[in-house]
């Protein structure tokens, strides 16, 4: 390994400070684990995206455990400075990017390791991870666009899956997510309702994303937003659901599924509410429904995801939000939890 690569990093860690007006993050320096595990690689990093995820574990809301005073952070893009001595697919210069379950590599395996959850994050300016954690990136997209890979990207290639080519799906929101969920169900050829509380934001992604049209539903103004959407679909529902409300919204969104379609489960935004759930036992039987859970993806998946970008060459510039500078991770992930962004807030290092 050479002798001129860093031994220290920038990170930031969580303060687990949830008072109002507290900071929830702060700028450390820390050693790096070196030298480098013979399987592992270093990666200097070169931007990170933000999720809500990330502004709700900032924010005491995460509802797994985490470790105490972890560094944030789940989408990361950067390339590999140093390799260990048997490091057999992966070279200096290569772009990679870590997976978020780094113990789902195949699919199969029975546990799971989130980053910023059971393990730290990659809100950092360098990593070290084993090389079987990390996939290679697309070739043509510049850092910003690969940073929206891991997370939010394998999350909405996985929640997407098994549906063919003019069908429809509903996404909610206009979130990191949803925006990747919109920008890969079109290039799939799928017909896109988007729903969101605000009418300036969906407006603005109507008009972003002209031809083919979008439809939409506001479901602050339309509590009933189900039947709008059954109406949408000349009763039917929707073929797929892209779920990120949780227990306030599933069951509405199992109504306006057609019966045998499929509800994909990529958040929780509102919390955990028992009460909101008592039809959805006899309303999945009814409407043999397939209700799956998303966790990001694994290795594999990661991987395919970056096939079909290269394959399509799609690109991501206009579902980032903004871009800012490494340093301002506090003020962005504030950004995030006040639900300011449509699209993908990233930090360019």
């Amino acid at each position: 390994m050479p002798n001129d690569l860093p031994t220290t990093r920038r990170a930031w860690r969580r303060t687990d400070d949830y008072a109002p007006g507290a900071p929830r993050l702060q700028l450390v320096t820390e050693a790096l684990p070196l030298p480098l595990h013979p399987t592992s690689v270093l990666i200097k990093v070169h931007a990170v995206s933000l999720n809500y995820r990330d502004a709700n574990i900032a924010n005491g809301g995460n509802p797994w455990p985490v470790t105490p005073h972890g560094v944030l952070g789940n989408d990361a893009a950067g390339e590999v400075v140093a390799v260990g001595d048997r490091v057999r697919f992966l070279a200096v210069g290569d772009r990679v990017a870590p997976i978020v379950d780094t113990a789902n590599l195949t699919g199969r395996e029975p546990g799971r390791s989130w980053l910023a959850a059971d393990e730290d994050g990659v809100l950092a300016d360098y990593l070290v991870f084993d090389e079987d954690k990390v996939s290679k990136l697309p070739d043509h997209l510049d850092w910003v666009n690969c940073s929206i890979i891991p997370c939010a990207g394998v999350t909405a290639w996985s929640a997407l899956k098994g549906v063919p080519i003019g069908k429809t799906v509903l996404i909610q929101g206009t979130g990191g997510v949803a925006m990747m969920a919109l920008k890969l169900a079109r290039a799939s050829g799928l017909r896109v309702i988007l729903s969101s509380s605000s009418d300036e934001k969906l407006a603005k992604v109507t008009r972003q994303f002209p031809d083919p049209p979008i439809e939409t539903v506001n479901y602050r103004t339309n509590p009933a937003w189900e039947e709008q959407v059954l109406k949408l679909t000349n009763g039917e529902g929707v073929d797929l659901m892209v779920e990120v409300g949780g227990a306030s919204t599933i069951v509405k969104s199992m109504k306006c599924t057609r019966r045998g379609g499929i509800v994909s489960v990529v958040g929780y935004l509102s919390g955990p509410r028992s009460e909101d759930l008592i039809e959805l036992i006899p309303l999945s039987i009814d409407r043999r429904l397939i209700i799956r859970g998303i966790d990001a993806g694994s290795r594999h998946d990661q991987e395919d995801l970056c096939a079909a970008i290269s394959a399509t060459q799609l690109t991501f510039d206009d579902i980032i939000d903004s871009v800012e500078p490494f340093e301002s991770a506090e003020e962005a992930v504030e950004y995030i939890w006040q639900g300011k962004q449509i699209g993908k807030v990233v930090l360019k290092l």
